[in-house]
């Protein structure tokens, strides 16, 4: 990025029309040269207004190295090397599998992951866990709107759920019996997390408590619970989402008990989770995150499979959905300028109660809560409301049988893709892996030479000469989404400026940047087929 160019991004901020409702921010750029199409965007408070700790430091940028405003008199896009590394890499995670009795029977080999903030504090999430009651290891990835309480929620939650869904009946009861005995629950999940990512811990005995709930529901059924991977997952989500709308209806003296579950309902998120046993992978979407799969085929080239949808205004699938689900009289007014009622762009969400809840039940709520405007909630009911619900948690599950020649998965929230296409991602991942293969050294040639393994040795030496920056493969992508040119290479001005770019700005020309890249064990896969 040239400084011409630098310039033009703080002048046309500057020249941006803004006007501001209630609760909502609605911004348009008057020049020309900016071709993006503005979301409605929400914006919510901190996510909790009360409490003893902070998130000052938790995921925005520091503020030495990010301006507060564009009306700053000394403002500069100019952020040093090992300013940007700093910024790039202070939510890195990195988890590989350790081998059992020297042979590793897990066909995850290690995972990474990493987020940028666009909105402060960032109103993504992720999750990442091995299943501890049953077998195989979850990965999540949250997109949270109008706040970040929402996402915060299903990312503590949404994994637990799915766990309590695969659990047989005696589990269950060994549970139930041990809550009553007042003796400790076995742990159902070993959670995989950055030091930074925040837990709620004030409200983990409600939450548990609902949870609790939940299986004493399961151990009500007549026969033994027994949900397949995929009814677990789509009864999990359905069930968390309700557990969200009840949570907030409920009476509840402690008041900032009360304000949480009010700040949860009213905001929203958008989750995919992916869960890996062996070589069955099961994918969970509810909203516009993605999950795409790397192939490497048999002749050195690589290819991209998608494992989910993105569920807007854009999809067939979600279009019919709607209109299937809500009379014809409102088949004109369901999307409103490729948005759900004209304000939300996913079809499918966390949350987000103002589109599922009746009027009359948004009004008492809200009328029972103690100022809910202090939280940036307000009462809004869009235009041609007439048969909520309107928005649906419920996820769409989609099954692959894993090979050998399958690689790695990335989960991420649309932040990425909204900056590089599917197969973008995947040649970069494809790449960043040859970088690293290059450095391990090779006895002898594969015979016969053909052009998928010169294509490889070629991107090798390409590689050896620029040198990657990151270990992190997400951080990887992540640099390469906000700081790659024409050219598909990462021009370092840009990159700066695009870091840089004060909080009054960054939302305009980025949204917040999730990825988790899962790495799979292609000797555990392929053995699994030998041995069969």
């Amino acid at each position: 990025m040239s400084r011409t160019v630098s310039s033009w991004i703080l002048s046309s901020a500057r020249n941006s029309i803004v006007t501001q409702g209630k609760g909502r921010l609605y911004s348009r750029c008057i020049t020309a040269r900016n071709k993006t199409k503005w979301k409605l965007v929400f914006y919510g408070t901190r996510l909790f207004p009360m409490g003893s700790w902070s998130l000052d430091n938790a995921f925005f940028l520091r503020k030495a190295f990010r301006h507060t405003s564009t009306e700053e008199e000394q403002f500069s896009f100019q952020l040093s090397p090992s300013q940007i590394n700093e910024v790039l890499r202070s939510h890195e995670l990195s988890h590989k599998i350790l081998d059992l009795d020297g042979k590793n029977a897990n066909s995850v080999l290690k995972f990474e992951s990493n987020q940028l903030a666009s909105n402060t504090p960032i109103e993504d999430r992720r999750s990442a866990a091995t299943c501890l009651q049953t077998k195989g290891m979850m990965f999540g990835v949250f997109d949270g709107h109008a706040g970040a309480a929402c996402a915060q929620a299903v990312s503590e939650r949404l994994l637990h759920y799915i766990a309590v869904s695969l659990l047989s009946r005696q589990t269950l009861e060994e549970m139930e019996l041990a809550v009553e005995s007042m003796k400790p629950v076995l742990p159902m999940l070993q959670l995989h997390k950055h030091p930074n990512d925040v837990e709620y811990r004030e409200i983990t005995s409600q939450y548990f408590e609902n949870l609790r709930v939940y299986w004493q529901h399961l151990l009500d059924l007549d026969t033994e619970p027994g949900f397949s991977l995929e009814e677990a997952m789509i009864c999990a989500f359905k069930r968390l989402d309700s557990d969200i709308s009840l949570e907030v209806q409920a009476p509840q003296e402690n008041q900032f008990m009360r304000n949480i579950a009010l700040q949860v309902a009213f905001s929203g998120a958008t989750a995919c989770v992916a869960h890996v046993d062996g070589v069955h992978l099961h994918v969970a979407n509810a909203g516009d995150c993605r999950a795409v799969l790397g192939v490497c085929e048999e002749d050195g080239t690589w290819s991209t499979l998608p494992l989910t949808r993105d569920h807007n205004a854009y999809d067939e699938s979600e279009i019919k959905r709607l209109k299937r689900e809500h009379p014809k009289s409102e088949e004109k007014t369901l999307l409103v300028n490729d948005r759900l009622l004209g304000i939300l762009m996913p079809s499918r969400a966390f949350g987000d109660v103002q589109l599922k809840w009746s009027k009359e039940l948004q009004q008492s709520v809200l009328e029972n809560s103690c100022d809910p405007e202090a939280l940036n909630i307000y009462q809004y009911v869009p235009p041609n409301y007439h048969t909520p619900p309107y928005l649906t948690a419920e996820p769409e599950v989609t099954y692959h049988k894993l090979r050998g020649k399958d690689k790695f998965l990335v989960i991420a929230s649309d932040g990425l893709w909204e900056m590089l296409s599917n197969e973008m991602v995947v040649k970069l991942v494809a790449g960043h892996l040859a970088q690293f293969n290059m450095r391990k050294p090779q006895l002898a040639f594969e015979k016969p030479v053909n052009l998928g393994y010169m294509h490889n040795l070629l991107l090798q030496r390409k590689n050896r000469g620029t040198g990657s920056l990151d270990q992190n493969t997400a951080t990887h992508l992540i640099r390469h989404a906000i700081g790659s040119n024409e050219y598909g290479e990462v021009d370092q001005e840009k990159l700066a400026a695009m870091l840089a770019l004060p909080e009054d700005l960054a939302r305009m020309y980025r949204d917040d940047i999730t990825v988790t890249v899962v790495y799979f064990n292609s000797e555990t896969i392929e053995n699994y087929y030998r041995n069969r």
